[in-house]
């Protein structure tokens, strides 16, 4: 039995750890690149796949068609008990387990069993969390991605700030990285774009206290869970591989900018999986498994000056005639907007005769009374907003035609093809795979590393990957 410690690298495709190598050979990864396993991997979801959808296919071994999990903040009692995430199972049957970030995480478990620690993922709607000290770090980066979640909010929390770092210790910061995010904010005033690295510097903060988790309780089995890459990539790709577009409508100026920084969040990467990989070195009972769930590749777009977001949901409700103490707001990615409400029937009439300069607004039912709803309307110049027929002043709507502060659209999005790379001490040499594997064949592979029994409904695994 092998210990795995799970890196759930999000979206990142091969050719980018490969443009990383290569752009940096000094690099952790560069020099160990041919020592790693290597596999890519396939989604084999149905329709429209997204991070929502495709991290519950890879934790629970089989395809949205059968899970259903198509957004954040769904009900998942029914499909934890039918098709139960990787972490329950191995839990269950006595293996110590550590969660930290993965998808759809949020709640914890009412006890802790055999959990190391459990810090569920951003998009939660609460802080519960344990250890409990671990509360108050999850409560600050809650608050954190809630406000950059399009734009960045370079305010300084400093009262949340003070806080936290009043816990250094016990939360586990490194002096380093204390020292490289001052560094950082002296940058930012010197370089105002920069702020957009924040949202890298959040998962940075949240390896350090994951670490320290992994090397005081070293649980059996471990996630940490980041999409800083991801998220640059969405942006940004359009600024490093320019001649991938046949209509390329950003400017010199602006991939002139932002032309690093991919290979500044890959650096952040590489420097967590160092630190990793040192962890395995001293612990060769442990492996570690580096994976996304799908990847992205370059796509036609054009710079976004403008989106039209909910800003103020009071004044939103109050516009469809429902008061505010009958919905709630649930985290959700931009420019879905999620909401739980008591009256569905009075909700649905309302949203079905709600028009934006004279389009529909579409919604999704996600059961239980709850709803995601599309907004993100790019570069309008008027916003002419109707219910059921009548102009409704725009400053009574609740919402905001947002400035974009770097332009950026969806310049790379999601393919169905990611990486899986395992590092242990002991390989030599290792050439790429010509295996494609499922990611449908991971949960039941790391149940039977574990001697753990697996599920009927469970891909058997093609090759075993971690042999």
């Amino acid at each position: 039995m092998d210990k795995i410690i799970l890196y759930e690298l999000n979206e990142v495709p091969i050719r980018i750890i490969e443009y990383y190598c290569k752009m940096r050979p000094n690099s952790w990864i560069a020099k160990n690149i041919s020592s790693l396993k290597k596999f890519e991997t396939y989604c084999e979801n149905g329709g429209h796949i997204s991070p929502w959808n495709t991290w519950p296919t890879l934790h629970r071994g089989v395809t949205n068609q059968e899970h259903f999990i198509s957004d954040f903040n769904q009900d998942l009692s029914k499909v934890d008990a039918e098709f139960p995430p990787i972490w329950q199972i191995l839990a269950k049957n006595n293996v110590k387990t550590g969660v930290f970030g993965s998808l759809h995480s949020y709640p914890p478990p009412e006890t802790q069993g055999h959990y190391s620690f459990y810090v569920p993922d951003v998009f939660a709607t609460g802080k519960e969390c344990f250890p409990k000290n671990v509360e108050l770090f999850q409560d600050i980066n809650l608050k954190l991605s809630r406000k950059s979640a399009r734009n960045v909010d370079s305010t300084i929390p400093y009262k949340d700030m003070f806080k936290l770092f009043g816990k250094i210790g016990s939360l586990g910061f490194k002096a380093g990285t204390m020292k490289d995010i001052g560094g950082h904010l002296i940058q930012e005033k010197r370089t105002p774009w920069k702020t957009v690295r924040r949202r890298t510097y959040q998962t940075v903060l949240s390896f350090d206290v994951f670490f320290k988790l992994l090397k005081k309780e070293k649980p059996d089995f471990t996630t940490f869970f980041t999409n800083h890459v991801a998220s640059s990539q969405h942006r940004y790709w359009a600024a490093v591989f320019p001649t991938e577009y046949k209509d390329m409508k950003y400017g010199q100026d602006w991939i002139s900018t932002y032309e690093n920084e991919i290979l500044f969040t890959m650096g952040k990467t590489d420097e967590m999986l160092q630190k990793l990989a040192a962890f395995v070195d001293k612990n060769p009972a442990y492996k570690l498994v580096i994976t996304s769930s799908m990847g992205q590749e370059a796509v036609e777009s054009e710079p976004i000056e403008t989106q039209l977001y909910v800003t103020d949901h009071d004044a939103f409700f109050r516009m469809l005639g429902i008061a505010p103490n009958d919905y709630e707001f649930l985290p959700s990615m931009l420019p879905q907007f999620n909401y739980s409400v008591k009256d569905v029937e009075a909700f649905k009439a309302k949203v079905d005769g709600l028009k934006i300069n004279t389009k529909t607004v579409h919604y999704r039912e996600m059961g239980e009374g709850r709803f995601s709803v599309d907004l993100g309307q790019q570069n309008l110049k008027n916003v002419v907003v109707e219910l059921n027929g009548v102009e409704i002043p725009f400053d009574q709507t609740g919402l905001e035609n947002v400035v974009i502060e770097d332009k950026s659209s969806a310049t790379a999005y999601h393919i169905p093809e990611g990486h899986c790379y395992i590092y242990h001490p002991s390989y030599k040499v290792s050439e790429m795979s010509s295996h494609q594997v499922s990611t449908r064949e991971l949960m039941p592979t790391i149940l039977q590393n574990f001697a753990v029994d697996v599920p009927s409904y469970a891909q058997k695994p093609s090759i075993n990957i971690l042999s």
